[in-house]
């Protein structure tokens, strides 16, 4: 309980500190479509949050979920978050004796909820060139076996930004069903991919998507994610939520509008992260930083910090310091944490920039820094 009040003190400091750039949690902080604000709005104003939503979403949102997916004959479970969602499928599959395969670095929370079902947690190593900081068959068949409940590919790769083509995602597909694995496909982020395929379309039978609000639309205090999956495999996981009374009626209002004028809001998000992208690469590269993965497919890059000297936690300190939030390598991974920095990009623009003009007096700042706090 120490560890977690701690845990809860840093992040409430970072919501009391004014003009904060919130640059490492991926989350999206470019100003609101209107039409979403005014959907929101709107439902706090007519009392709607009075009253408990459908256990399984509006029927309005979850169709659309479906038809942004493209496939259809699936249903959508609307979540409280996207982490909730992947914690009904670890309460659902994850057992003792059976095994959560997932890929090092990988997004922690749903290995937590395995370990707490019991499960174990077997990670694939992919950070380095030989695979082109991406999980492969090959790999993947040295990792798993019929121990496997839940094959969980973060797709595009948070913190890496790396994103499997078709023919790849058939493969773990397939490799998944051979071992009697659930492929569970992490979706968070595909909507900054250039082209991106959702493992449903290849494998209704034995595969989910999870999805998030958080990262493209903004809403990440909100709460509000899903699932996509055949209607057989959405049963079984609204089984086990614990959503009886359903999830945000406001958030899944803004979901709604959010959804209706996604093709055009994206355009202009999409815009400004490669923009945030570019000026943060050159930064970067000038101190002779690297940036192993160009471009990044998700809303975020990593800056590898091994020529500075200075250890990722004492830049992020330094960054804390003066009113930025960037994020640790190791909060994603134990094994190759101290090889890198991971930076937000769906921003203003003014953000980027800060970052961007300040990231030299950073990493001198961080060669100066003799106690660096717990970060989490």
């Amino acid at each position: 309980m120490a560890d977690l009040s701690v845990r809860n003190r840093y992040f409430d400091e970072l919501f009391k500190t004014p003009g904060l750039v919130w640059m490492g949690q991926n989350t999206n902080h470019i100003p609101a479509h209107p039409e979403v604000t005014a959907a929101m709005v709107a439902s706090i104003k007519s009392g709607e949050y009075n009253a408990y939503a459908p256990p399984l979403g509006f029927e309005d949102l979850r169709a659309a979920i479906v038809a942004d997916f493209g496939v259809p004959g699936l249903e959508a479970l609307v979540t409280e978050g996207g982490v909730n969602a992947l914690s009904l499928i670890c309460r659902a599959r994850a057992k003792p004796g059976t095994t959560l395969v997932t890929t090092d670095p990988t997004w922690k929370w749903p290995c937590l909820f395995a370990k707490q079902q019991g499960a174990e947690v077997v990670q694939t190593p992919i950070y380095g060139p030989e695979t082109d900081y991406k999980l492969t068959p090959d790999l993947l068949r040295a990792y798993i076996d019929d121990r496997c409940a839940i094959l969980y590919v973060v797709d595009p790769n948070n913190p890496l930004g790396v994103t499997y083509s078709a023919e790849e995602l058939g493969a773990f597909a397939a490799i998944a069903k051979e071992n009697g694995a659930l492929l569970v496909h992490d979706c968070t982020y595909r909507d900054f991919a250039e082209g991106h395929t959702p493992a449903v379309a290849i494998d209704a039978e034995n595969a989910i998507c999870s999805l998030s609000f958080s990262k493209w639309l903004g809403l990440a205090g909100m709460r509000i994610g899903g699932l996509v999956g055949n209607p057989a495999l959405i049963a079984e996981l609204a089984a086990v939520s614990t959503s009886v009374l359903g999830g945000s009626v406001v958030a899944q209002r803004g979901a709604m509008a959010g959804l209706k004028v996604k093709d055009d809001w994206m355009k202009d998000v999409r815009r400004i992260d490669l923009a945030n992208k570019v000026r943060i690469k050159a930064a970067a590269e000038a101190l002779g930083m690297a940036i192993p993965i160009w471009p990044s497919q998700g809303n975020f890059l990593i800056l590898e910090t091994g020529s500075t000297g200075v250890s990722p936690e004492a830049i992020v300190e330094a960054a804390r310091l003066d009113g930025v939030m960037i994020r640790q390598g190791a909060y994603h991974t134990e094994a190759f944490g101290d090889r890198f920095i991971k930076v937000s990009t769906t921003v203003p623009e003014a953000w980027a920039e800060k970052f961007a003009d300040n990231l030299a007096d950073y990493v001198e700042k961080a060669k100066s820094l003799t106690d660096v706090p717990a970060l989490f």
